[in-house]
């Protein structure tokens, strides 16, 4: 029983330290985004043009909580809204030229940083790490 609450408390623990570590970092490097901005920033520097709903299921967030990511994107100049010429009633999102310029220098902070979180850490351990994150992940999708 002790170890299912080891398991609760240090994932939760983890994700919330890897968050606030990782928003000073891009902050130390003049990136101004958060964590959760970067994801969808990520998504749309791999996808380039996805509607909100494609967003919120990639990143398992509700579409209330990507429409306010989504608008601070906007604020920032970052993305852009424009209408499916397929079907009015979605937006897609797309990037703008400055949300493009942003990926290069991004990228390498988060990967410099995921270094940094992981360094010392046998391949094999991370491998299953992943294997059972993943397993943990499925057995929640079949609730």
């Amino acid at each position: 029983m002790m170890l299912i609450k080891e398991i609760a408390v240090y994932v939760n623990i983890l994700n919330s330290r890897i968050k606030k570590n990782f928003f000073d970092e891009l902050q130390a490097n003049g990136i101004n985004v958060t964590p959760e901005q970067y994801l969808v920033l990520d998504i749309l520097w791999e996808q380039q043009s996805l509607s909100q709903q494609n967003i919120a299921d990639i990143i398992q967030k509700d579409k209330n909580s990507v429409t306010k990511i989504i608008d601070s994107l906007e604020k920032k100049s970052l993305v852009t809204r424009v209408v499916d010429e397929n079907d009015r009633r979605i937006n897609k999102i797309e990037l703008t030229d400055e949300g493009l310029a942003l990926e290069k220098i991004t990228t390498d902070v988060a990967i410099n940083f995921m270094n940094d979180v992981i360094q010392s850490i046998d391949t094999q351990d991370l491998d299953t790490f992943v294997k059972v994150m993943l397993q943990m992940k499925a057995n929640l999708e079949q609730e």
